[in-house]
């Protein structure tokens, strides 16, 4: 079989997939290495799968299972795999998927006990470790509310390892209907906040029933009148010296000692 070259018209296609300009536009998305392209082949939403001569060797089962379900898989050049990669050292291994952020309503209509909502963030590999952490503590959905990031983008995709593809995202451009549209499902708001009214450690009765936790942007915070509206605002003690914490690192906590309540016996 010959490879094809970075040149190839599907390939040059795929590769304008690192933009966000060509993804809004084919509402397509590139997933990067065995982790995510696993998880793409899971969900039934990878189109096409292009794989160099080393990752033939490497992952012969994900390949063979790939086009066993019916996949297009593609033997591409070391070049043309490169041009595919967004990582120093390219895997050789890119899905081109479907793009998988659901309505907001889709995630309300299952009854949601907890929920991430990042408001405004903009690093992707925050919003990535933020899908990983939703998913490993069980979560049933990030709300990525405002201008956000977008979740297709590589870089997320990477942090998220996977992740991405088992937890239903939705983007919710409006920050006020967003808020609205939890609160008329019954679900709690949570605003984290280095000046909450509660601690953390204090929350164990508000975190029994359905809540959406309110994160805030990585350099400004939570938009006080954002926090305002919540129903409660959330503080997380910091015992040392750090005046802070990272988005991705408070929401992990959070999301665990949530989990830790619901999940108690």
């Amino acid at each position: 079989m010959d490879a094809l070259s970075e040149r190839n018209p599907r390939v040059v296609s795929a590769v304008k997939l690192q933009r966000a300009a060509h993804r809004r536009k084919t509402g397509l998305f590139l997933a990067e290495g065995a982790n995510a392209v696993t998880a793409a082949l899971e969900t039934g939403r990878v189109r096409e799968l292009f794989y160099s001569l080393a990752a033939a060797k490497r992952d012969v089962a994900l390949i063979a299972g790939a086009d066993a379900d019916g996949v297009r898989t593609t033997l591409v050049s070391d070049r043309a795999a490169e041009h595919l990669g967004e990582t120093v050292t390219a895997p050789g291994l890119v899905a081109v998927c479907e793009q998988l952020d659901v309505p907001l309503g889709q995630i309300l209509d299952g009854a949601p006990r907890m929920l991430a909502v990042p408001v405004e963030i903009a690093e992707p590999g925050n919003a990535g470790t933020l899908i990983r952490v939703a998913d490993a503590v069980g979560a049933d959905g990030v709300v990525l509310a405002g201008d956000a990031v977008d979740p297709h983008n590589g870089k997320c995709v990477r942090a998220s390892a996977g992740s991405l593809f088992h937890v239903p995202i939705a983007r919710s451009r409006s920050i006020d209907a967003t808020l609205d549209a939890l609160s008329s499902a019954g679900i709690t708001l949570l605003a984290t906040t280095a000046h909450g009214e509660v601690v953390l450690d204090d929350a164990d009765d508000i975190l029994t029933g359905p809540v959406a936790w309110l994160f805030g942007n990585e350099a400004h915070g939570l938009d006080p009148a954002v926090a305002a509206r919540a129903d409660h605002r959330i503080r997380i003690p910091i015992h040392g010296r750090a005046e802070s914490l990272n988005l991705a690192a408070a929401a992990a906590i959070c999301l665990y000692a949530n989990a830790r309540v619901q999940h108690a016996k």
